[in-house]
């Protein structure tokens, strides 16, 4: 491997716009993102699905399995 040609790894905060914070690593010191596994739909069980015309019926229909 050669010297001096990989960054250094330190440890990050990383902080949500909802207000959480946690730490990893990563080449920065800190981090700012717009969304977390703490304000995402899909973790929060708050998804939801919008099917128009019964497209996902259709698909589940026409695919199942016998």
């Amino acid at each position: 491997m050669r010297k001096e040609i990989h960054p250094t790894s330190v440890v990050c905060t990383v902080s949500c716009a909802c207000g959480n914070t946690f730490e990893t690593k990563s080449t920065k010191e800190t981090m700012r993102i717009d969304i977390c596994n703490e304000c995402h739909p899909f973790f929060t069980g708050s998804e939801k699905v919008v099917d128009t015309a019964g497209r996902i019926e259709k698909f589940k229909k026409r695919y199942a399995k016998s």
